[in-house]
């Protein structure tokens, strides 16, 4: 079976998903740091992984050879922690490195394209919408309308729907005047340079979407419906954001998105939490159905992992069948045939292989043992 990336690409296809499994588990990261260099050779310019795409501004200021240190940029250019992930510090020191040496035009871009939320928490859209208020030179008091940053940002303003500030009469006004700004952005674009005017634009959907994600947080709705909709809120913006980014890298070339795969599977997504089953439809399912063929999925499974706490898997699962292929990772496009294993429990982060993740799948990556890839 090959692990030539290439042979697993179709023609088609601009965006490529590669999905993960878990984000317990380094050798994920260092898989995809390796593919990527090989999709490089194949017109790949771009990677976007699952963190703030505002945030991830700097880190392609950084590999562009912006200035700065590395400790720096992995602190404040990713979001959820995962700038202490030790491929994602290799992968941004290589992207610098590889740049050096070649004209703008040939460079690698970076982009993150998740909101700039935590599971729990999301904060104030007011630095988002002064960023492009600022950009146009507008006088605007946004700190006086929307208040205080922590009472966004609080756990109770996203979990309790009657301290969620996302349906007051000033987010209302918010609302409306962040559209009138994205107006007045594009009215706008010839005075502006296009760099700046992208880096307005991003901000400004961002803060957009913060107050998206805040009103929905404001319905009152039992637990599980109430999480449901913020999961289908978050992806659906992560969707726009993969969309935006595919119109800035278009003329430059193909892009490697990185994300778990829940998010990137082109059919529903399905998380079974405290007995709840809730399902939606993920960012890859709503652009695999507006995209087609331009949009190629690989989803990724795993065999046993130290890092987790995850033994061999069971006899007559999908990753035992991957396993006897497999003596450290590959990619096939047969898929496995066995049962979803049940020997996993919350705490380890692992999503087993399911045949709702197989459906529509292009490709399959299984890392049989994550420690023989530890770097």
């Amino acid at each position: 079976m090959s692990q030539d990336i290439g042979d697993f690409v179709p023609p088609s296809c601009e965006l490529l998903g590669l999905g993960e499994p878990t984000h317990g588990e380094p050798a994920f990261g260092w898989v995809r740091n390796d593919l990527f260099d090989r999709l490089t050779g194949l017109g790949f310019r771009s990677i976007a992984l699952e963190i703030d795409r505002v945030a991830a501004l700097a880190v392609d200021d950084y590999v562009q050879g912006g200035p700065g240190s590395l400790d720096d940029v992995m602190r404040d250019g990713f979001s959820h922690g995962w700038g202490g992930f030790a491929p994602n510090r290799a992968l941004v020191a290589w992207l610098r490195e590889h740049n050096a040496t070649r004209p703008p035009e040939d460079r690698l871009t970076f982009h993150g394209f998740d909101a700039p939320t935590e599971n729990t928490t999301a904060p104030s859209p007011r630095a988002y919408l002064e960023h492009a208020r600022d950009h146009l030179g507008l006088d605007l008091d946004l700190a006086g309308l929307l208040g205080d940053d922590e009472r966004w940002h609080h756990t109770d303003a996203i979990m309790d729907p009657a301290r969620s500030p996302g349906a007051t009469p000033e987010a209302e006004k918010a609302r409306v005047i962040a559209d009138d700004l994205l107006a007045r952005l594009h009215e706008r674009a010839p005075e502006s340079p296009r760099a700046a005017w992208s880096r307005a634009k991003t901000h400004l959907t961002a803060g957009i979407a913060l107050l998206r994600y805040h009103r929905q947080a404001a319905i009152p709705l039992d637990q599980g419906a109430r999480i449901r909709l913020l999961l289908a809120t978050r992806d659906a913006i992560m969707a726009e954001n993969l969309f935006a980014i595919r119109d800035a890298e278009t003329r430059r070339g193909r892009t490697l998105v990185f994300s778990h795969n829940l998010h990137l599977k082109k059919t529903p997504s399905t998380w079974e939490m405290r007995g709840t089953s809730m399902t939606w439809h993920g960012a890859g399912e709503i652009v695999a159905s507006l995209w087609g063929d331009r949009y190629a999925f690989i989803a990724s499974s795993l065999g046993r992992s130290a890092a987790l706490g995850l033994g061999d898997p069971p006899a007559g699962t999908y990753e035992d069948d991957l396993g006897g292929r497999f003596a450290t990772w590959g990619l096939t496009t047969t898929m496995p045939s066995g049962l979803t294993r049940t020997d996993t429990t919350p705490p380890m982060g692992y999503f087993p292989l399911a045949a709702d993740t197989l459906d529509g799948a292009d490709a399959l990556l299984h890392v049989a043992d994550g420690t023989s890839l530890r770097r």
